[in-house]
Formats: structure tokens, C-alpha cells, sequence
């Protein structure tokens, strides 16, 4: 319905490079160490994977939103952490340049993202402004041709490991998101520094820290778009970013669902393969119908997007139902598993610690809510 010949060849790409290199051995490896191999990224940089959504003109493949839903769907269903490394330059890293950025600004961080020499991280979240941007304390004060920052941002994916962050400050605190501006940080600054790694539950591989700004000074040409418009550029972005969070979704729920299938029908209880009992086949219809209706509610907002329209409610609900859908699912397949899914040495024991901050991370499932609702309801 949604996808051309040309999207299809796309997922056989996408699909042949997991299965070739995401082996479950490095998997593991990844899950042991918390480290994501260099020479993975650099095959995903060969493959234009940093680029799906990326203009030609800036380094990128120039294809669509569909194309950027299937990297992630493909990728996640064998590695959410892989997926997450391929859709964070199509999305929070370059959707902020992209929405605002000069030619002089894309020319210097686009290009070098899209072809995996660069990575840059997207700082909003602070300890006291989650969901609520409008509370942040991070401040951006005017000095001659330079801002001041201060301030603290956690939770920010890649922080540790970048070399540019997309930092969101106030430039007037008085005016609430209203006053909130973007600015591209080199790390690399006088005052900048990160945290410590988290030690997560899930998505192993990809460090997650603070970053702190103690009178870091950042040049008027690094900020991004106009002075107190930052939190716009912010929302933009996050609209599109709820999209590849729910193509994760079914991508994760879609490894989760084949595993399941397959060990359902290789498990004999009670002298018969357990697919064979009622309960379990139903829980698997189930499994697999949730997953068909996030899927389709993910490609339709990724269409409505290709197509021009606004799909900004489209979005939230992909993000909305299909996370909360992965949830279940991957929780029915450790249930189908029995003891087996509680091991490590199943893949759904890892899927469901993965899936649990998509409901979480960029706009929690109650955010979603609130946007599908303040639409619907506006007057």
C-alpha cells in the first residue's frame, strides 16, 4: 500500500545486512563489553545507512521517510542498538541542521554525519525538565559575538562518544519555550565535559551520560536557526524522531514475535509441540495482529510525511501504540518461553530489556497522549 519496488529493494538490503553482519556472537560480544564495534558503523557508513533521509546535496542518499522507517524496522528486529546507531543521524542528529541550518552549517556537520565521520547528539532533557522543555535551566547569554552556556542536559544518547551536541539553552528565561534557542557544540570546548556512562537496562552498546556546560563560549555562526526559536526546531524534529522510535517498535516486537514462533513450534509439554495448545497458538495470533496494526500506523505516518501532509498526530500514534505494543508483545514472548526467556541466551530476554524505554525516550507514551488530544480537542 505505502511501498514502491524501489522501497522494497531497500529492505533486501537492509535485511541481508543484518542477518550478515549482526551475528548473534557479536551481539553478545556488544552486551558484554558495552562497546559497539568501530567496523559495523563503518560497513553502515558504506551501505549509506547515515544518509537514508539525508539530501544528496549534503552527503546523504536522498531517499524518503519509508525508507528511513524500513533501516529501522530491519536493523531492530535483529539489534535495536544497531538500529539506533543508523536512525540517530537521520533523525535527532541531523533533523535540527536539516529544519534550520545555513548552507555554511550543513556543508561543515551534515555532510560529515551522513557519511558516519561525524556524530553529533541531540541535548534537551534535563534532571528537572524531562517532558516538560519549558523548565529547563540550561542558559545562553549574548556576549559580543559569543553566548555563554551553562547548564546540565542528561540522558543524552552517544553524549560520550560525540563530537558535536545540538544543545538547546535559554536565551530569555523569562519567556518560557518561547525564549529557548539551539546551538551546535563542539565537545571538544573549554568547559564541556560528560558524565559517566549510565548503566541502562537495555540498549547496550550506545553510552547514554550528561553533559555539562560551565561557561562554555560558542560562537553566534554555531547557533542554530533564529535566537528563542530553538524549542520549534525541537518539536520538528522530535515529530520525525517518533517515527523511527516506532519503527524500532515493530522491528523489535517482529524479531520477538519470529522468535516465539519458532520456539513454539520446536518446545514438546505434555507429548505435544506447545504450538499446538489453544493458548498458546491464540497468544501468538495476538502477538502477531498488534504488530500488523502498529506497522501500519508507522508506514501511514511515515507516508503522510513523504507526501507533504501533516503528520505530526500520525506520528505520536505510531509512536504511542506501537512502543506500547512492543511492550506486550516481547512480554508474551518471554511468557511463551517459560524459563527459557528469563536466560540470556535467548534473544527475546534481550528484546524485552530493549523495549522498554521506547514507551520513554523521545516523548513518553503519555506525551503522545497529549498531542493526539490537543488536536483532536482544539478548538
Amino acid at each position: 500500500m505505502y511501498l514502491t519496488e524501489k522501497h522494497q529493494l531497500f529492505r533486501k538490503l537492509v535485511k541481508q545486512f543484518a542477518q550478515t553482519e549482526l551475528k548473534p556472537e557479536l551481539l553478545d560480544e556488544i552486551e558484554e563489553t558495552n562497546h559497539y564495534p568501530r567496523e559495523i558503523l563503518d560497513k553502515m557508513a558504506e551501505c549509506g545507512f547515515f544518509g537514508v533521509k539525508i539530501p544528496k546535496k549534503w552527503g546523504g542518499a536522498g531517499f524518503d521517510t519509508r525508507a528511513y522507517v524500513i533501516l529501522n524496522e530491519e536493523l531492530a528486529s535483529v539489534s535495536a542498538i544497531s538500529a539506533i546507531y543508523a536512525n540517530t543521524p537521520n533523525s535527532l542528529g541531523g533533523g535540527p541542521l536539516l529544519s534550520a541550518g545555513t548552507e555554511e552549517q550543513l556543508e561543515k556537520y551534515l555532510i560529515p554525519l551522513a557519511k558516519g565521520k561525524r556524530i553529533i547528539s541531540f541535548a534537551l532533557t534535563e534532571p528537572g525538565a524531562g517532558s516538560d522543555a519549558g523548565g529547563m535551566q540550561t542558559t545562553a547569554v549574548k556576549d559580543g559575538d559569543h553566548y555563554i552556556l551553562n547548564g546540565r542536559k542528561c540522558f543524552i544518547t552517544h553524549a560520550p562518544e560525540a563530537d558535536y551536541a545540538i544543545i538547546f539553552a535559554k536565551t530569555d528565561p523569562q519567556r518560557g519555550t518561547k525564549g529557548i534557542s539551539a546551538f551546535i557544540v563542539d565537545m571538544t570546548l573549554p568547559g564541556v565535559s560528560t558524565g559517566l556512562p549510565e548503566k541502562k537496562m537495555g540498549i547496550i552498546g550506545g553510552p547514554t551520560s550528561d553533559i555539562i556546560l560551565k561557561d562554555v563560549r560558542v560562537h553566534k555562526r554555531d547557533r542554530l536557526g533564529e535566537e528563542n526559536r530553538g524549542f520549534i526546531n525541537a518539536m520538528k524534529t522530535l515529530d520525525g524522531g517518533r517515527i523511527g522510535v516506532a519503527a524500532q517498535s515493530i522491528g523489535v516486537a517482529k524479531g520477538a514475535l519470529e522468535e516465539t514462533i519458532k520456539y513454539s513450534q520446536e518446545r514438546t509439554q505434555f507429548g505435544r509441540k506447545i504450538k499446538d495448545f489453544q493458548a498458546i497458538s491464540f497468544t501468538i495470533a495476538g502477538m502477531a495482529t498488534k504488530l500488523e496494526a502498529a506497522r501500519l500506523l508507522t508506514y501511514q505516518a511515515a507516508y503522510l510525511k513523504d507526501t507533504g501532509q501533516d503528520a505530526s498526530k500520525a506520528a505520536s500514534m505510531a509512536k504511542w501504540y506501537a512502543s506500547e505494543a512492543c511492550n506486550e508483545i516481547c512480554a508474551k514472548a518471554i511468557q511463551v518461553h517459560g524459563g527459557y526467556g528469563f536466560i540470556k541466551d535467548y534473544k527475546v530476554e534481550r528484546f524485552y530489556r530493549d523495549c522498554r524505554v521506547f514507551t520513554i525516550y523521545e516523548g513518553t507514551s503519555q506525551v503522545q497522549q497529549m498531542v493526539i488530544a490537543g488536536q483532536l480537542l482544539k478548538k
